[in-house]
C-alpha cells in the first residue's frame, strides 16, 4: 500500500506516514452511520439496513491489506496507539476539568443555596417582627380600650358615689337642721319659762332685799366713822407725846440724816464701783467680738480659759495664702508684734486697706493669737447710730482695752464710717464728737493695745487718723497663682472632707481635680478669696441637694459659671457709682481698687479655728 493511501485513510498527507503492516484483527469495526431516521425506526426491521453502502468497508479492508503487506506497518500502529493514548489522556484531562467544574458548580450551588436560606430567614425574622409589631399594637389597641372601659367605668363609679354622698349629705343636712330647729324650740322654751319664774321670784323677794341693802349699809358706814374716829384719836396722841418731848425729836432728825447719808454715799459708791468694773472687766457695747474673758465667762468656762492660757502661740501665717512680697511683709509685722508683746515695748498702729474679702479681718485674729494677745473687734458703722452716746463708748473702750493684761489687739472694721474727714458736712456733731475722742486717746503710742485699721477707702480717712497710723499694707485681689491656691484650699476643706467623712451623705465623682483648679483659678479673675470660699461652700451645698449626694463635675462647672456671673453683675453694678463715693451701709464700698488689674494682687485667707 503506498503512501498516498494511508494518508488518505488517517486523514493526512502521503509522504508523512510511513509504511506500516496493519493487522486486521485491530483494527477498529467502521462506525455505525447516524440515524437520520428516527421516526422511521417504529416501521419493518427489514427496512434497517436498506439504505446500508458497503462501499466504505470495502475500501477500508483494502486499505487494511495494503497497510499490511506495507514495511512501515508496525511504526504506523505504534503512532496511531500513540494518537490515542493522547487523546484518551485529553479526554482524562476533559473529564477531571468537568468534573472539577462539576465541584464548582455544586460549590456555587451550596452558596446559592446559604443566600436563598438567608434570605429565607431574614425574610421569616422580618415576618415575625412585623407580626410581633402588629401583635404589640393589637395588644395596646386591647390596653387602650381596656383603659378606656376603666375609665368610663371608674367615670360612672364616682359619678354614683358623688351622687350617694351628695345624697347622704343631703339627708345628714335635713337631719341636722331638723335636730337644730327643735333643739332651739327647746333652749326658747326653756328660756321663756326661766324668764317667767325668775320674774316671779323677783316680784316676791323684791321687798326683802330692800331691807338687806339697807342693813348693809347702815353697818358699813358706821364700821367706817369708828375706825376713822380710832385712827384719829391714836394719830393725835402720839403727835402730841412726840412734840411735848425734845429728846424724841432730836433723836429721830438724827436718825432721818443718817439714813439720808447712808442711801447718797452707797448710791455713789455703787456707781463708781461698777463703772470700774465695767471699765476693767465687763465688755464694752462697741465691741462685737473679742478673745478676752471675763470674770463671769472665766467662772463659766473655766476649762476653755486654762486651755487657751496654756495654748502655744501658733504661726501667724498658717493656712494663710498670700503673694510672695506680701507673706514677708505681713510676716515681719508679726514676728515684730510678738517680740513688742514679749518685750514689754510700745505697740505699733496699722491700716490695712484693700477690696472686701481679702481677710483684713482674719489676718488680724492670727496676728493676735501669734503674738499671744487678746483681739477685739469693732465696726465703724456701729459708732454713729450711738449719737452723743459715742464718746461715753469710746472712753470705755479705750479704757477696757487698756485694763488688759495680756495685751489687747482692737480692730477696727470698716474705720472710714467714723473716721472720715471731719472737713465734710456729711459728719454730724456727734460723729465728730466721738472722732475727737477716739483722736484723744490714740495721741501717744501704748504699750497696753494695739490698734490695726481696716478700710476699703482709705483715701477718707481723717488726715490726724493717718498721722497715728505707722505702717500701711494693701490686700489686693488674688492672682492666678494664689486663687489655684485658695481653690485647692477651700475644695479640701468644704467639699474633699465631708466625702472622706462615712457619717455625712456627701460623696465625689471621679475625676481629676488638680487641672480643673488651673481652669477654675484662670475663670475666676478678680474674685476675692471670700468669693471663692463661698464657691467651694456652693459646691457643698449641690452635692447635698443632688438625689445621691454625690457631687460631680458638671456640678462643679455650673457653680462656677453662676459665680463668675454674678461677679460680672457686682462689678456693673459698681461702674454706676463714681470713685470715693460711699455706698449706702457701712458694709463693702465701691472703689477702684476692685478692678481685677490692680497693681498688687493677693489674698489672705485662713481656716476658722476655734479660740
Amino acid at each position: 500500500m503506498d503512501n498516498s493511501i494511508l494518508g488518505r485513510f488517517f486523514g493526512g498527507k502521503g509522504a508523512d506516514i510511513p509504511n506500516v503492516t496493519l493487522d486486521p484483527s485491530t483494527i477498529p469495526p467502521p462506525p455505525t452511520p447516524p440515524d437520520k431516521d428516527k421516526d422511521k425506526k417504529k416501521g419493518s426491521p427489514g427496512d434497517k439496513w436498506s439504505n446500508f453502502d458497503p462501499t466504505g468497508l470495502e475500501r477500508a479492508a483494502a486499505a487494511a491489506k495494503e497497510l499490511d503487506r506495507s514495511r512501515n506497518a508496525k511504526e504506523a500502529l505504534e503512532l496511531a496507539r500513540m494518537q490515542e493514548t493522547t487523546k484518551q489522556f485529553e479526554f482524562q484531562g476533559k473529564v477531571k476539568e468537568y468534573e472539577i467544574n462539576l465541584e464548582h458548580m455544586k460549590v456555587e450551588q451550596v452558596k446559592q443555596q446559604g443566600e436563598e436560606r438567608r434570605k429565607t430567614l431574614q425574610q421569616d425574622a422580618k415576618i415575625k417582627q412585623e407580626q410581633a409589631e402588629y401583635q404589640d399594637i393589637l395588644a395596646r389597641r386591647r390596653y387602650d380600650d381596656q383603659l378606656k372601659q376603666q375609665s368610663a367605668m371608674n367615670e360612672d363609679n364616682l359619678k354614683r358615689q358623688e351622687e350617694s354622698v351628695q345624697k347622704q349629705e343631703a339627708m345628714r343636712r335635713a337631719t341636722l337642721e331638723h335636730e337644730m330647729k327643735l333643739r332651739r324650740d327647746n333652749e326658747m322654751a326653756r328660756a321663756e319659762a326661766e324668764a317667767n319664774a325668775r320674774a316671779k321670784a323677783d316680784r316676791q323677794n323684791r321687798d326683802l332685799r330692800r331691807e338687806e341693802i339697807k342693813l348693809e349699809g347702815a353697818e358699813r358706814r358706821q364700821t367706817v366713822l369708828e375706825s376713822i374716829k380710832t385712827a384719829g384719836s391714836v394719830l393725835g396722841e402720839g403727835a402730841r407725846a412726840f412734840l411735848t418731848d425734845w429728846d424724841k425729836i432730836t433723836a429721830a432728825a438724827f436718825g432721818v440724816t443718817l439714813i439720808a447719808a447712808g442711801v447718797y454715799t452707797s448710791k455713789n459708791t455703787i456707781g463708781v464701783a461698777a463703772r470700774y468694773i465695767e471699765a476693767r472687766l465687763g465688755k464694752p457695747s462697741l465691741v462685737r467680738e473679742t478673745s478676752r474673758f471675763s470674770v463671769l465667762e472665766t467662772l463659766k468656762h473655766p476649762v476653755s480659759t486654762a486651755r487657751r492660757y496654756l495654748s502655744k502661740p501658733e504661726d501667724a501665717l498658717k493656712g494663710v495664702v498670700l503673694k510672695p512680697t506680701l507673706e514677708e511683709r505681713v510676716r515681719d509685722i508679726a514676728i515684730a508684734t510678738r517680740n513688742t508683746k514679749r518685750n514689754k515695748g510700745v505697740y505699733r498702729n496699722i491700716l490695712l486697706h484693700g477690696p472686701p474679702g481679702t481677710g483684713k479681718t482674719l489676718f488680724s485674729k492670727k496676728l493676735a493669737m501669734h503674738s499671744g494677745m487678746d483681739f477685739a473687734i469693732m465696726t465703724g458703722g456701729d459708732v454713729a447710730p450711738m449719737g452723743r452716746e459715742g464718746v461715753t463708748a469710746t472712753h470705755k473702750l479705750f479704757d477696757w482695752a487698756s485694763s488688759s493684761r495680756r495685751g489687747l489687739l482692737l480692730f477696727v472694721d470698716e474705720a472710714d464710717a467714723f473716721l472720715r474727714k471731719r472737713a465734710t458736712e456729711k459728719i454730724s456733731e456727734d460723729l465728730r464728737a466721738t472722732l475727737n475722742a477716739f483722736l484723744y486717746r490714740t495721741g501717744d503710742q501704748s504699750s497696753k493695745f494695739m490698734m490695726v485699721l481696716a478700710s476699703n477707702q482709705p483715701e477718707q480717712l481723717d488726715w490726724a487718723v493717718n498721722d497715728r497710723l505707722d505702717e500701711m499694707v494693701e490686700f489686693g485681689l488674688p492672682g492666678i497663682d494664689e486663687r489655684e491656691r485658695l481653690v485647692r484650699l477651700y475644695f479640701d476643706k468644704y467639699v474633699l472632707e465631708p466625702a472622706l467623712d462615712t457619717k455625712q451623705r456627701l460623696k465625689l465623682s471621679d475625676f481629676d481635680f488638680g487641672p480643673k483648679c488651673s481652669e477654675i483659678a484662670a475663670k475666676t479673675e478678680g474674685m476675692s478669696g471670700r468669693e471663692i470660699s463661698k464657691l467651694a461652700v456652693a459646691w457643698q451645698a449641690y452635692g447635698y441637694a443632688s438625689s445621691d449626694g454625690t457631687l460631680t463635675e458638671e456640678m462643679i462647672d455650673e457653680k462656677v459659671s453662676d459665680a463668675v456671673k454674678q461677679h460680672q453683675l457686682k462689678v456693673d453694678w459698681m461702674k454706676y457709682h463714681s470713685p470715693g463715693t460711699p455706698s449706702e451701709g457701712s458694709g463693702d464700698r465701691n472703689t477702684d481698687n476692685l478692678s481685677p488689674k490692680s497693681s498688687d494682687y493677693a489674698s489672705s485667707t485662713m481656716t476658722q479655728q476655734k479660740t
